[in-house]
């Protein structure tokens, strides 16, 4: 494991990465950026903590209805077998994504 600078909004974080994710945390961290800065720029939300929570939903949104979209639409080669989830566990990509997210919000002494 390794460790990464990267900016949110201007802020550095300093992020643990697995060997080989890089250019996934990477693009992870474009697309929180994006969705943070978009919702910071429409002016209605100054709050940090804030603007965070409202790109988490909206990136989370996203992701549901692309998976939705997929399980609908009739793949074009069999797709793998889902990984077994136990009742109330949550899925393991999401469980990941959050924990990176309080790491680097963690860091932020002054979100407000």
């Amino acid at each position: 494991m390794k460790q990464i600078e990267v900016q949110i909004m201007g802020q550095s974080y300093l992020l643990g990465c697995p060997d080989g994710g890089e250019a996934q945390l990477r693009d992870a961290v474009e697309r929180v950026d994006a969705a943070m800065c978009k919702i910071r720029d429409a002016g209605k939300v100054k709050a940090r903590d804030r603007i965070a929570v409202l790109a988490s939903l909206n990136l989370a949104f996203d992701l549901a209805a692309q998976e939705a979209t997929a399980k609908a639409a009739p793949p074009a080669e069999p797709a793998p077998a889902p990984a077994p989830v136990d009742d109330g566990a949550v899925d393991p990509k999401a469980a990941q994504l959050i924990h990176k997210l309080d790491q680097a919000l963690a860091g932020d002494g002054h979100l407000l």
